[in-house]
């Protein structure tokens, strides 16, 4: 519950932070939280509300997710850079980042309350844009932390174990959906929005906060627009790293928001076991990334190289997912999508690292890493948007196949973004 009264300043070195030595339990309590929040939005985006929408009007299911995606999607980036940089600004005796962290959780299980008995799309719409922006301010302190924190040393090493936990929680959601009763829809919402809410509260106690004691310099428009903006041409480094977070996360965003309805309709899985099959999808994947997460992030930070693993990683991932298209069962789909966990397993345990250190600057970590953040959420509302034509090629059944293809180009893409990086090995 302890904070210190510094002001942030440039880190320099492997071990300078802008903050102090935490309390014991700090890193447990930092990936319990990346945890819990990957939880909620995992579960809920993923698995909860399009089972809803599966069993509400199976016909209009893929139309009306893209619709609750893409304004969740919208509210995540409008908020994410904004709340980041208010959490810089932020001068409450209890810290810079834990006000956000708790009270971002408690405002995103009351969307949460909301879902869990909605049976209109507008409620749908409606609690997840308040969940979206809850958990998504929690999201943004969370993620300042890395730089506010974590020793560059051990910085790949920890984003590795918080992206191991991200995959524990889509493991753990995906059961926890297959294993609730399909007549109490409540359930699918209640139980993983506690379970996150809960974890949020356990890092607000254990988390040994930055307290400003300089008041920041007032606010022009200007200020409030550049929370969205940073000059590609001037930060060259940041931008490419960008856009390359960015194509890889629209690759992956483009089949896990639709794998259900893959599974369903591709597949030919009848509606009552899909949830089931779709589990043993996301386990086979994620076991294989959390493999892939711990090895290279060890190797990562052994080497010092990050560039390389980033480069390879996404071009495997974009190799895994042709199969995964042109699959004729279910057995080869599993086996191609194992392939792409453990490439992504790849990717993630260093891509984080990486952002963290082409950052311009430190004093504004929760800014720049909300901008990061948007590499992250835009796809929830490109994807969306640009899957309503793709669904519809063809005009006889949505065309999952075509979803598939534009994930493999944007694969593509994350990878060669990543090549004109200059200041990471």
């Amino acid at each position: 519950m302890s904070q210190t009264t510094l002001d942030p300043i440039g880190a320099v070195g492997p071990d300078a932070i802008p903050g102090s030595k935490q309390p014991r339990g700090f890193l447990f309590a930092f990936v319990a939280a990346w945890f819990g929040i990957s939880l909620v939005l995992s579960t809920l985006g993923g698995a909860a509300i399009p089972k809803v929408f599966a069993f509400l009007d199976d016909a209009t299911k893929g139309v009306n997710l893209s619709i609750v995606a893409a304004v969740g999607g919208i509210v995540v980036i409008v908020i994410t850079p904004l709340f980041g940089r208010l959490s810089d600004r932020t001068m409450s005796r209890l810290g810079k980042r834990r006000p956000w962290i708790v009270g971002g959780a408690l405002v995103g299980m009351a969307g949460v309350v909301l879902l869990a008995f909605s049976v209109d799309l507008w409620q749908v719409v409606l609690g997840w844009a308040i969940v979206q922006t809850g958990y998504g301010a929690t999201n943004s302190a969370v993620h300042a932390l890395l730089a506010d924190q974590i020793p560059m040393r051990i910085r790949a090493r920890v984003s590795a174990a918080a992206s191991v936990a991200n995959a524990l929680a889509l493991i753990l959601g995906a059961v926890m959906i297959a294993a609730l009763p399909n007549d109490m829809q409540w359930t699918w919402f209640i139980v993983p929005g506690m379970i996150g809410t809960a974890f949020s509260v356990i890092l607000f106690f254990r988390l040994h906060d930055i307290v400003r004691t300089q008041k920041p310099e007032p606010w022009s428009w200007a200020d409030v627009l550049s929370t969205y903006w940073l000059n590609p041409v001037k930060y060259r480094d940041f931008f490419w790293a960008w856009a390359c977070r960015l194509f890889v996360t629209m690759s992956i965003f483009t089949v896990s928001t639709y794998l259900l309805f893959f599974i369903i309709d591709r597949l030919d899985v009848p509606l009552e076991e899909a949830s089931g099959v779709f589990a043993t999808v996301l386990i086979a994947f994620t076991l294989a990334s959390i493999v892939t997460t711990v090895i290279f992030g060890w190797v990562s930070d052994r080497t010092g190289r990050r560039k390389a693993i980033v480069w390879i990683s996404a071009m495997l991932s974009a190799a895994g997912l042709i199969v995964a298209a042109v699959a004729p069962d279910l057995t080869v789909f599993l086996i191609a999508m194992v392939f792409v966990g453990a490439a992504q397993g790849a990717f993630i345990s260093v891509d984080i690292a990486m952002m963290t250190e082409v950052l311009p600057d430190f004093e504004e970590a929760g800014k720049d890493l909300g901008i990061v953040s948007l590499s992250y959420q835009v796809p929830q509302v490109i994807v969306p948007i640009l899957a309503i034509p793709l669904l519809a090629i063809g005009g006889s059944g949505e065309n999952y196949s075509a979803l598939f293809i534009a994930a493999i180009v944007f694969g593509v893409l994350g990878a060669l973004s990543v090549l004109p990086i200059k200041g990471v090995r």
